[in-house]
């Protein structure tokens, strides 16, 4: 069933319990389905509260992340790479613990501009870490998708082709591609013919404009990006993401480069971008229909 999303960072920057819970009671009041909550660490919130509180209000979660230089699993060194698995199974736990459905985001390697070429055994290191990890997702529950991302943010996956070429050397069923409108818009040269390429392989899907603001802002086309969601029959979440420093914190704004308020009130914004999706989607049946027509 396709549950329509939101980012928590349009509502809080993430740092206390109080922000969390106002996230979960502002997305069902904005008629969302679904959240996504950025890597949440155990120690700092009580998972089975917000759990609960999810669950009374019909919300959905999904949590994602990027990992840090340090526990880069497509490094070469061995340490380094055993700190990053260890970092993405307790991040599958957290999701489970917190009555979550998925993990998602920059998951096979560090959320950085890299000042280098990927190599071979960088590739290699971080395919047997998502393969593991996608194991124990499979026996929490939990399903594993990796956000293809620009150039800026990672050196390995910048395209869908590489995407599915990475999950068909993990081997598994159970890892698929979370792509983004906002990446796709810069490093596809159609993105549309990218969705149908991967088809069924898409696990989570992210509307933003590329400006990270108001949907229909910038410059994407999302008539082409929904008649290619429905002509792959696409039925998981789509998920809202947008980024202003009036919300997003210090470390993210500075790894995605938000310089500037793309936006300052959150409740016109949220309801903007629900009633924008809800309109592409219903246009692009009607498109469907009628050229379904003999």
């Amino acid at each position: 069933m396709r549950r329509l999303g939101i980012h928590s960072f349009v509502w809080t920057g993430g740092q206390t319990q109080e922000g969390l819970e106002m996230a979960l009671r502002k997305t069902a009041e904005h008629g969302y389905r679904a959240i996504e909550f950025a890597y949440l660490r155990p120690e700092k919130f009580d998972l089975d509260h917000l759990a609960k509180l999810a669950q009374s209000l019909d919300v959905e979660i999904g949590v994602t992340m990027g990992l840090p230089i340090d526990r880069d699993v497509s490094s070469e060194d061995q340490t380094v790479v055993a700190g990053g698995k260890a970092m993405l199974a307790d991040a599958v736990r957290a999701v489970r613990d917190i009555g979550g459905t998925k993990l998602g985001g920059i998951l096979y390697s560090a959320h950085t501009k890299y000042g280098r070429q990927p190599t071979k055994r960088g590739w290699d290191n971080s395919v047997a870490a998502i393969a593991g990890t996608a194991e124990t997702g499979k026996a929490a529950g939990v399903d594993i998708v990796l956000e293809i991302v620009n150039r800026f943010e990672t050196n390995l996956l910048n395209t869908t082709a590489q995407g599915l070429k990475f999950i068909a050397d993990t081997g598994s069923d159970h890892v698929r591609l979370h792509l983004d409108t906002f990446h796709m818009n810069i490093e596809e040269a159609n993105p549309a013919a990218a969705i149908r390429l991967a088809g069924d392989k898409i696990g989570y899907f992210h509307i933003g404009e590329s400006n990270r603001g108001y949907l229909g802002d910038g410059v994407i086309d999302f008539d082409a990006i929904f008649d290619a969601l429905l002509d792959i029959d696409y039925k998981r979440d789509i998920v809202f993401e947008s980024f202003s420093t009036a919300v997003v914190d210090e470390g993210l704004s500075l790894v995605c480069a938000i310089w500037r308020d793309t936006w300052t009130q959150n409740d016109p914004l949220a309801a903007h971008a629900k009633g924008f999706i809800e309109m592409k989607l219903e246009e692009a049946k009607r498109r469907r229909a009628t050229n379904a027509r003999p």
